[in-house]
Formats: C-alpha cells, sequence, structure tokens
C-alpha cells in the first residue's frame, strides 16, 4: 500500500523539479536578450514587425518641412508684410473694330485690319494685380502687365481697406516692370532685400491677391536663380520658387524670413492656368535698379554695342561647324553695318563667348551684361572665329530703341 502510494508522490515532485527548472531557464534566456548583442551587420525588419523606437530627428533636419517643434514661425514676417502690400485694379480702354467679322480668319485673311469702314468702339476692361510698397511716401514697385498699354485710371487698396488712386511714373517692359506713386504718406513699406544672396532651398514667402483675395500668404523654398528664356519678358532673369503664385499675385511680394523684399512675383509655369509649383519672380537687386531709373528719368536707361544685333544659342551642330568647344556663347546671326561692333571688327558667324570677365553660356547673359554695362565705358569681347578666339574692344552706348 505504502509502495502504491509512493510512485504518484514522486512523480509529483519530479514535475514540480522540472518546472521550475524549465521557468529558470526562461527567465535567464529573457534577461540575456536585453543585453547588447555582438557587433553583426544590421538587418532591415520584416514588413510585419513594428520598428521598437522612432527616430528623434525633426522632419526638417531630413530635407522635409519643419516640424511642429522647433519649426520656422512665419506669423510675425507675415504679419508685417501683408501691410505693405496693395491690391492694384488699372483701367484700361481698348479700341476694338464694329466689323462683324473682326474675329472671322477668312476675312482677316484679305482684308487684314482694313475695316475702319465699319468704324471702331472703346472696351473697357480692369486689369487686377498687387503690388509692394517700397517707400513710405508712396512708391508702389507693380508689373507692367498689370497696369497694361492702355491705361486710363489705377486704383490702389490698402490694407486697411482704403483706396486712393494712383499716379503711373514709369513702365520697363523689358524687365515686366512697372512704378506707381500714391499722395499717401505713413504707409508701411518693406525694406529692400540682397536677392543676390538668395540660396536655393531658402524659404520665402509670396504675398499677394490671387484672385482678389486680398493679403493672401503662401510659403514655399528658393527652387532656381537666374532662371532666363522662359518667356514672360526680355530681360529675363528670375528666382524661381515653389510658392503658390496665382493670377492676381502678379506685382506682389516674394519676402525672405528676415521681411525683407527679395523679388517681385512675375508669373508662373502652368498648363491648367493655376499654380503648379513653378512660379517667377523678378529679382529685388533688378527690381530697384529699374524703379530708381524710372523714378530718376522716366525710363530705364541700358547700354548697347550699337546697332541691331540678332544673336541665336548654339545648337551642337553649330558648335562642330563653327570649331567652338561647347555649345556655351552666344551665336551672332546677323548685324547691321552701321553699329559700333561691326566697325570694332565683330562680324556675323563670330560666337561670342566672353564680356568682359565673364564667360557666356547663353544669349540671354549676354544681353543683361551688355544692358548693366555702364554707358560710356569700353567692354572687351571674346569671339570664337573658324576656331579660333579673337578679343575686341566695343564701346557701350545708350540705348535708344523701344526694345533690344
Amino acid at each position: 500500500m505504502l509502495r502504491k502510494l509512493l510512485v504518484p508522490f514522486l512523480l509529483v515532485i519530479t514535475g514540480l523539479c522540472a518546472g521550475l527548472v524549465l521557468s529558470g531557464r526562461m527567465s535567464i534566456t529573457s534577461e540575456s536578450d536585453a543585453s547588447p548583442a555582438p557587433q553583426q551587420a544590421p538587418r532591415t525588419p520584416s514588413p510585419s514587425v513594428a520598428p521598437a523606437a522612432r527616430p528623434q530627428t525633426p522632419p526638417a533636419a531630413t530635407g522635409g518641412l519643419p516640424a511642429a517643434t522647433g519649426a520656422i514661425d512665419f506669423t510675425k514676417v507675415a504679419g508685417q508684410s501683408v501691410k505693405a502690400v496693395a491690391n492694384i485694379s488699372s483701367l484700361q480702354v481698348v479700341r476694338r473694330p464694329n466689323s462683324p467679322f473682326a474675329s472671322d480668319p477668312f476675312f482677316q485673311y484679305f482684308f487684314g485690319d482694313q475695316q475702319d469702314v465699319f468704324g471702331s468702339r472703346d472696351r473697357r476692361s480692369t486689369s487686377l494685380g498687387s503690388g509692394a510698397i517700397v517707400s513710405s511716401d508712396g512708391f508702389i514697385v507693380t508689373n507692367n502687365h498689370v497696369v497694361g498699354e492702355n491705361m486710363r485710371e489705377i486704383t490702389v487698396a490698402f490694407a486697411d481697406k482704403r483706396e486712393v488712386p494712383g499716379r503711373l511714373i514709369g513702365t520697363d517692359p523689358a524687365t515686366d516692370i512697372a512704378l506707381i506713386k500714391v499722395d499717401v504718406t505713413g504707409l508701411p513699406s518693406l525694406p529692400w532685400g540682397d536677392s543676390s544672396k538668395l540660396q536655393v532651398g531658402e524659404w520665402v514667402l509670396a504675398i499677394g491677391s490671387p484672385f482678389q483675395l486680398s493679403q493672401t500668404v503662401t510659403a514655399g523654398i528658393v527652387s532656381a536663380t537666374g532662371r532666363a528664356n522662359v518667356g514672360f519678358a526680355e530681360y529675363e532673369d528670375f528666382i524661381q520658387t515653389d510658392a503658390a503664385i496665382n493670377p492676381g499675385n502678379s506685382g506682389g511680394a516674394l519676402v525672405n524670413t528676415r521681411g525683407e523684399l527679395v523679388g517681385i512675383n512675375t508669373g508662373i509655369f502652368s498648363q491648367s492656368g493655376g499654380y503648379q509649383g513653378i512660379g517667377f519672380a523678378v529679382p529685388s537687386n533688378l527690381a530697384r535698379h529699374v524703379i530708381d531709373d524710372l523714378s530718376k528719368y522716366g525710363e530705364v536707361r541700358r547700354g548697347t554695342i550699337g546697332g541691331i544685333i540678332t544673336i541665336d544659342k548654339l545648337t551642337p551642330e553649330l558648335a562642330g561647324q563653327l570649331g567652338t568647344p561647347s555649345t556655351d556663347g552666344a551665336l551672332i546671326v546677323r548685324m547691321a553695318s552701321a553699329s559700333e561692333a561691326y566697325n570694332a571688327g565683330v562680324r556675323p558667324g563670330d560666337v561670342i563667348v566672353r564680356f568682359n570677365t565673364t564667360n557666356i553660356t547663353d544669349p540671354s547673359q549676354l544681353f543683361r551684361l551688355v544692358a548693366d554695362a555702364r554707358i560710356g565705358s569700353t567692354a572687351t569681347i571674346r569671339v570664337i572665329r573658324n576656331g579660333h578666339p579673337l578679343d575686341f574692344h566695343l564701346p557701350i552706348v545708350a540705348d535708344t530703341r523701344g526694345r533690344r
């Protein structure tokens, strides 16, 4: 009987001991996993396994938008800058023929503009845009296309809802800049910034009245500088930004995070007519030079190397034929024999590769350098002719033509 009771008792004791041993081994294994593992190549976790810890680096440090904590605060800059941006309303009068066939391409083909027999009528239209106040005594910068070619009257609306008439001081179609004056003092104004110091990736704010929505502020970065050949103006040296710019923003302010005016919003690249992430602004340094001339002389004084000279881009095929090492430069297609450049020895077919100390990459750059050169000075240009470099000294004269 004792033996029958002893056997089950021994089995129970054995099971308890085994359970303690197993639980002890499990506890040891768990503590071992918590210690640093031997150095080994990192492994990518399975998609089904959540990472043990989230990265602590804020999105701004990795190239994304600023994080909520420690982010750039635009509220102070925006609050001050919107007070110095006005709405511009320009009444324009366009003369239209009374001919019932005015829009008929067949009639236009045979008769052209000879439709005076039907008389004409004036059509009034309103152009809406924005303007940046650059002085407390009422000077406002906007775009030339905002005021238009046949402007009759200008109305300026400020952030405090006041509306006053504006007077056009001058326009510069080559840069699409116009200067307006209002007879008001004590206005909030934007300080000028140095656009030459802008860096790609720098934060900027676009302020204006898109779709007549006054004092609208959008944020973005500088996408590129020195953009040319975009088709907005003859003299092109644009700041490209992804800050939202829409119709009505034209002439508004592009400001940096210090509240300085670094550009005048001018246009967008869009296939839909609305914002697609590519906007352009005239750099503040260029706009400031233009309005200084407009306020002093009523026009912008630019230099030229004289006469009518047509230049074009180089293609790889042309570069090979002309013996130039690359497609950098400006090809002279034609020129007037009475021009200063022709008298100095420059000829059609020459490729201008240097202006003074600056290497030329494209015709737009050459145009800007010549236009900005001091009138009365002498410039040295280098051309490639039949594969050989030649230097010429050209006088910079005042450009009196309406177009350059």
